[in-house]
């Protein structure tokens, strides 16, 4: 298991936001969450690489591992955490600078690239987000600001694969996109697993079942399920995860 937790609780606050969590996610598949709004998806899935660190209150309780380490413990990297544990958030956020200077930043500052090397992986992912061919004439000059929604949000994927990352950590992609762009990033999806693992936050249950291998239902805290999407959606083990696939509530 690449990603694993036991009894994870989460609170802000008083509040308690995750109970007694216990999750696998398989190295070089897809994982959603999916789940009312409300039910802890987001926060769980920052947990992985602390993003919730800086929320006044958080606090958390139980295991985590990724990659076998524990990223709460004492002296942990987080610099090292973030590079291996990349995220995808819900609203495209490039710079307010070019194309080329969006992806170069990180891989400069983490492994002081410069020249051609930092010229090779800007191209690579670009072309990993299928995002080369559209800009390539003009990406060092054009501004990010400059490109579509849609264009947007691969660009923040590419600069998340500029640093080499183990794990993508998506937290709903596509829900500020159009349909078009959102069946790009969905073809990307499926085809980074076959290098990356990826966690994806969806509202979306076509979705879910369209780019996951495997599922994890949550409601109200708890994780109800977690297994195969396709046994899940075709014939669920809880009554839960039945009502919530077929429209019964969510």
């Amino acid at each position: 298991m690449i990603v694993e937790t036991k009894a994870v609780e989460l609170y802000y606050g008083k509040k308690q936001v995750l109970r007694d969590i216990c999750f696998a996610a398989l190295e070089k598949k897809v994982t959603a969450l999916i789940g009312p709004s409300g039910c802890g998806k987001s926060s769980f899935l920052r947990c992985l690489n602390r993003m919730n660190d800086r929320i006044p209150g958080f606090r958390m309780n139980g295991e985590i591992k990724v990659n076998g380490i524990n990223p709460y413990a004492k002296g942990t990297d987080l610099l090292k955490l973030r590079r291996e544990v990349g995220m995808l958030f819900q609203k495209p956020n490039p710079f307010a600078s070019t194309i080329y200077e969006n992806i170069a930043l990180a891989p400069r500052l983490h492994y002081g690239l410069k020249g051609e090397k930092l010229d090779e992986v800007i191209e690579d992912s670009l072309r990993k987000a299928a995002l080369w061919h559209e800009v390539k004439d003009e990406y060092r000059k054009k501004s990010a600001l400059e490109l579509s929604g849609g264009q947007q949000q691969r660009l923040c994927l590419a600069r998340m694969l500029a640093v080499q990352p183990q794990i993508l950590l998506m937290d709903e992609p596509c829900s500020a996109l159009d349909p078009i762009a959102s069946a790009k990033v969905e073809e990307l999806i499926v085809e980074l697993a076959r290098d990356y693992t990826v966690l994806i936050v969806t509202h979306n249950l076509q979705q879910a079942h369209r780019v996951s291998d495997v599922t994890a239902f949550f409601m109200l805290g708890e994780l109800i399920e977690l297994g195969p999407t396709n046994p899940m959606f075709e014939g669920p083990d809880q009554k839960m995860t039945q009502d919530y696939l077929q429209g019964r509530f969510g």
